[in-house]
Order: C-alpha cells, then sequence, then structure tokens
C-alpha cells in the first residue's frame, strides 16, 4: 500500500494549494540569503523542492541550485516553470538521496519533514542533509512549531475552487497533525472520470526545538540560530507560527 505521500502530492495537491505565490518565495529566499551569507555561484540544495519555487528565486539570486522532489506531478511542474533548465531536478527519496557531497547549503523548506512514522527515517534525512553538505555547510530547517500548531489548529474549512468542493479536516492525534482533505467535482460530471470523492491524508510528526537539538546532533549538524518567521523574527515556543531552524555540519 503507498505511503500517503506517495498519494498526496499528485495533480490535486495542485489545485489544493495553488495560493502559494512566486513573491513570496522571493521574499523568503532574500531571508534566507541573508542569513546564511553564501558566495554567489554557491551549491545549494533545495530538499524537498516542490513545484520548484524556492529553487527558481535561488537561481535567480546568483547560485547554483539543485532540486530533489518524489512527487513526478510536482517535478514536472518545477521543470514547466523553468524553460530554461537553470535548475538541475531530480526525483529521490529524502532518506537516500542520489546526489554526492560538496552542497554549500540545504534547504528543507515548509514543513516538508517529519512525514514518516519512526525517528531513525527522520535521522536518516538528516544523516543525508549531514553526507551532502561541505564540511562547514550550512542548513535551514523551516518547520511548524508544534504549540502554536496545537493551539491555532483550524479544525475543518472548506471552499469550492474551480467547480470542486474542498473540504480540509485538521487533528491532532498520536503525536501527528494530520490534514484529511476531501475533494468532490461539483460541475458538469464527465462520464469517463469516476465520480467518487478523492480522499487524501497529510501526517507530520510534531517535533519541538528540544527533539530537533537532539536529532541533529546525532546526525552531525548543530543547530545555530532559530528564527519564529521569516524577516528575522524572533523565535518564542509558544506564540511562533514557525520554527525556522539554521545551523551548520559538525
Amino acid at each position: 500500500m503507498a505511503e500517503w505521500y506517495e498519494r498526496s502530492f499528485g495533480e490535486d495537491y495542485l489545485l489544493v494549494y495553488k495560493h502559494r505565490d512566486v513573491q513570496g518565495a522571493k521574499r523568503e529566499v532574500h531571508t534566507m540569503i541573508s542569513w546564511l551569507g553564501l558566495p554567489a555561484g554557491a551549491k545549494v540544495l533545495d530538499l524537498c523542492c516542490g513545484m520548484g519555487r524556492h529553487s527558481m528565486a535561488l537561481v535567480e539570486a546568483g547560485y547554483e541550485v539543485t532540486g530533489i522532489d518524489l512527487s513526478d506531478v510536482l517535478l514536472r511542474e518545477a521543470r514547466k516553470n523553468d524553460p530554461e533548465g537553470r535548475v538541475t531536478w531530480l526525483k529521490g527519496d529524502m532518506r537516500n538521496l542520489p546526489l554526492e557531497g560538496g552542497f554549500d547549503a540545504v534547504v528543507n523548506l515548509f514543513s516538508s519533514f517529519g512525514y514518516f512514522e519512526e525517528d531513525t527515517e527522520h535521522i536518516k534525512v538528516l544523516e543525508e542533509i549531514r553526507r551532502v553538505l561541505k564540511p562547514g555547510g550550512q542548513f535551514i530547517i523551516d518547520f511548524l512549531n508544534p504549540a502554536y500548531t496545537v493551539e491555532h489548529l483550524v479544525p475543518c474549512s472548506e471552499r469550492v475552487d474551480e467547480g470542486q468542493h474542498i473540504t480540509e479536516e485538521r487533528s491532532i492525534q498520536d503525536g501527528y497533525v494530520k490534514k484529511h482533505i476531501t475533494i468532490q467535482n461539483t460541475g458538469p460530471k464527465d462520464p469517463s472520470a469516476p465520480d467518487e470523492p478523492r480522499r487524501y491524508l497529510e501526517r507530520i510528526k510534531l517535533y519541538d526545538r528540544e527533539d530537533f537539538t537532539e536529532m541533529l546532533n546525532r546526525s552531525g549538524l548543530q543547530l545555530e540560530r532559530i528564527y519564529g518567521g521569516y524577516g528575522d523574527i524572533p523565535y518564542d515556543p509558544e506564540t511562533s507560527p514557525r520554527m525556522i531552524m539554521v545551523g551548520s555540519s559538525l
């Protein structure tokens, strides 16, 4: 049986998350550049790059960029948005990257972490980040802040977009934040297409700062700074929406 992340990042994902914009990615990359202080031409890996918004912003800022993702659909969109082939796009599992080392920085953005059941699998991801970094190379892991997420969770939301009724139900269960997504066609019926609702699960394990510090240390990485959001927003464990961790390889 396919894992949730093998099913969820397909065509319907493009509809559910169509609101994510390129200009926002450029602003976030501008902040990341100030944090990392990389020289022009530095090699950057965008780990779990999705549709490539941040990869493209990074290459436009003058870096040599590789974007890697497991989703064929999202990589297709990324390549479509990069007609000149300025980014190297690769398919791969974050636990076993099809890459050699030599990167000056690795960025893992918008909670593209915590997908698996076992802590050892998440440590494997961190070990892979360490493996592909140059000695002293830097990383950014942009993760949700667990306490804020629990306190501000919206149990249910729904909307209609492009003739599709989208329902998102959220809950905290067994140390995970879970989102159940249901998509139902509300437009004219296509006789050749199934009319049943399409259902997806998204699941992220809730790790706090102490959890990350321990896992990073076990993986040969060290946490140096943490922000509560882009724009040098200080991190507060209770009130910050994000937990953006910046560090380097040991």
